[in-house]
């Protein structure tokens, strides 16, 4: 399934490695996700209650199905996120939750049982009698839940923490994260860069967008380069900034030797308190899903995860390729596929107004996806188009239903997000003074200038007007967001909204009925996110 040529991996190192006993071949540059799909390997999971079969569905740490067990015996550690799990040549990977296989599991059976394990289902199930929660029902449910298997060996892996301090602890690597610590470096502050992934660049690694005349992810090579150079500014790749709390006090997880043998001297984590005099949250947005009946087949995935794969990784998560969003970012994808040779079957745009420009592929606008078919991998799916129905084949769905601003850390210390109507979206309330700014997608500024020019104007805020605290910005798209909601499509079938813990529009309806409506609450009676 690889694309001749494309991706940002390193296809003169091959890397060799066994998923369930499976050998399987990536390049450096992978990650199990991405080799995976190159070798047409798509069953990786099963969710949580009705051990349904699941595929890959995003290219990120948002990954709900693709957890796996990485090693065996001491070094064993479950729910690693394919997603984010470089390879290494010997790396041993099983899947989890299925018994005795993962294409044959017998606890499948469960689903037949759904219509009975519905939201609060345990809470109104094990009231009687009495006696029987501690002897019979906690124990049957205990020894039924989790997803992996911790090892029941000691652990003589080494794990680590440190201390930083810094004028400015900039939060995520994408175009505003880099300009915001550009910025801030030049003018001489003690600058801390943390992302979560293996290089800078965020979704400029995987789109195809120019910043300055060069390559989005060219320009933020040149960028670390020179970030890197800076002996006031600490680059920190494979960190994920997991807490803010107060006095400036942040908490950071660091994987330092996860993409590593095991044999390396090096730590397996390290956890860091980094205490930053003033902070710029820069985490970008999270793409949503559409609920639609079976929209949980092995095959269909966010609309950006297949541009991850196939920008960044040269691979292409299917042969024919459906494209089916709300907004114009849908449209991005199936342009992306059809210029790397892959047949986009149909892009569906639920939006009647949708632009239907002849591109070399179909587009539907005012359409929406039914149905899907397909039990272990995705076969096809049923469209309604003009008050008929049409089925298409496809093994792969790229689904785009909008874009969350991760405002998360944001809202650690009290502040309350707000609704945007025009994004669709919950934004960070504007606030000026703050410690912490948040800036580009996490702020709400979806196009790649917004989130230049807002890094910029975070790090020269920082910089508080100290010599080269300002920083040209060069020229990259700012293309307007034009999106209409669709949450749910109408029609028979369950529609998953938390693929990982099997919940579904219908639970959420029914918990909000019996009044448990409120974020806390619905959470917990549901299971949703947990």
């Amino acid at each position: 399934m690889r694309v001749a040529g494309g991706g940002l991996i390193d296809r003169s190192q091959p890397v060799s490695f066994k998923f369930d006993g499976r050998k399987v071949r990536g390049f450096v540059g992978d990650t199990v996700a991405s080799a995976l799909l190159a070798n047409d390997i798509r069953l990786v999971g099963r969710s949580f209650k009705y051990h349904r079969p699941r595929g890959i569905v995003s290219a990120g740490s948002e990954e709900p199905n693709a957890l796996v067990t990485v090693g065996r015996g001491t070094g064993q550690e479950p729910n690693v996120r394919a997603t984010v799990q470089e390879i290494w040549d010997g790396l041993e990977l099983h899947s989890q939750n299925r018994w005795p296989s993962l294409k044959t599991d017998i606890l499948s059976v469960n689903d037949l049982a759904a219509p009975l394990l519905t939201a609060g289902f345990y809470y109104k199930t094990f009231m009687w009698p009495r006696s029987f929660w501690e002897r019979v029902y906690e124990p049957i449910i205990r020894r039924a839940a989790g997803l992996g298997a911790l090892s029941p060996q000691a652990d003589s892996a080494i794990e680590d923490k440190a201390f930083a301090f810094c004028d400015l602890l900039v939060i995520g690597a994408g175009p505003a994260g880099l300009m915001a610590a550009l910025a801030a470096g030049r003018a001489g502050l003690d600058v801390i860069l943390a992302d979560e992934d293996v290089q800078p660049g965020g979704r400029l690694l995987s789109d195809t967008g120019e910043i300055g005349g060069m390559a989005g992810a060219a320009w933020a090579g040149q960028v670390a380069a020179e970030l890197a150079s800076l002996p006031n500014v600490r680059l920190m790749p494979r960190t994920t900034v997991t807490g803010q709390y107060d006095h400036g006090t942040f908490g950071a997880l660091e994987r330092v030797g996860l993409h590593l043998a095991p044999n390396d001297a090096r730590p397996r984590h390290c956890f860091w308190r980094i205490v930053a005099r003033r902070s710029v949250l820069a985490a970008g947005a999270l793409e949503r899903g559409i609920a639609f009946a079976n929209n949980d087949r092995p095959g269909i995935m966010m609309a950006s995860a297949v541009r991850s794969y196939l920008g960044r990784y040269g691979v292409a998560p299917g042969r024919e390729v459906v494209v089916f969003g709300n907004n114009d970012d849908a449209h991005k994808t199936a342009q992306d596929l059809a210029a790397a040779g892959v047949k986009v079957v149909a892009l569906i745009d639920s939006r009647p107004d949708a632009v239907t420009a002849d591109r070399g592929y179909p587009v539907y606008a005012g359409g929406v996806v039914t149905g899907t078919s397909g039990r272990q991998g995705l076969r096809a799916i049923t469209m309604l188009y003009n008050g008929q129905e049409r089925a298409l084949h496809t093994d792969c769905l790229a689904v785009s239903g909008g874009w969350n601003p991760t405002l998360h850390l944001n809202c650690h210390l009290g502040a309350r997000p707000v609704w945007n109507e025009a994004l669709a979206s919950f934004v960070p309330k504007p606030s000026a003074g703050e410690m912490m700014q948040v800036v580009g997608a996490a702020n709400g500024g979806l196009s790649t200038a917004q989130c230049l020019a807002q890094g910029a104007a975070a790090g020269a805020q920082a910089a508080d007007g100290r010599t080269g605290g300002t920083v040209e910005q060069p020229a990259a798209e700012d293309d307007p967001v034009r999106i209409t909601p669709l949450w749910t499509v109408p029609g028979k079938g369950r529609k998953w909204v938390d693929h990982q813990n099997d919940v579904t529009t219908k639970d959420v309806v029914l918990a909000a009925q019996e009044g448990f409506s409120s974020a806390e609450h619905m959470k917990r009676y549901t299971t949703q996110g947990m």
